[in-house]
């Protein structure tokens, strides 16, 4: 599935693997998770009704599909490597970051937090690199796309990082929660 990611993206540098991908959110979330899925990322959601189930509960290897925003005009997409708890999960996906002053390269397990106010996964927050922790925007979310395929190897870490996910959602900036 990666030589295809890499033959498949013109405008993509040739990846060695999955982690190695620079280039946009949209063949890279095609090729880790398997979603035979084109086009803009906003435009996932209603392309996969009636040829993907659907929903509002993060699994890993499930597509989110961000909706399309100012600061998103495509929108986004990115696949669930781990879910950690209930509230926070972890993302692999690409041109989110920047990377050596540039976007488009490939993240994997960054954190991901639900800070919708009824906790269904339809406003998050994401862990952005030049910030080290997560970011001051939410985001809008349509839902989440489950493939019928296994996801991509590289997906997610031998030993992911649970406790750093933890604490980028729930102490924020360097704060310590009281105990």
């Amino acid at each position: 599935m990666v030589a295809v990611l890499a033959a498949g993206v013109a405008s993509a540098a040739p990846a060695q693997g999955l982690l190695d991908y620079v280039g946009q959110c949209v063949p890279f979330a095609r090729a880790a998770s398997g979603i035979q899925i084109y086009g803009d990322a906003w435009t996932w959601w209603d392309q996969a009704d009636g040829r993907y189930d659907r929903g509002h509960t993060p699994r890993a290897g499930a597509v989110i599909v961000f909706q399309r925003t100012g600061r998103l005009p495509l929108g986004h997409v990115a696949v669930v490597s781990r879910v950690v708890e209930k509230r926070v999960v972890m993302l692999t996906h690409a041109n989110w970051s920047r990377q050596n002053g540039e976007r488009g390269h490939a993240e994997q397990d960054v954190t991901l937090f639900d800070v919708s106010p009824d906790n269904d996964w339809s406003a998050v927050k994401v862990w952005f690199r030049d910030s080290d922790g997560l970011g001051g925007t939410t985001y809008p979310v349509a839902g989440f796309i489950y493939g019928d395929g296994p996801p991509a190897r590289e997906l997610t870490a031998r030993h992911p990082d649970y406790v750093g996910a933890l604490i980028d959602a729930y102490a924020p900036a360097g704060r310590v929660p009281a105990r």
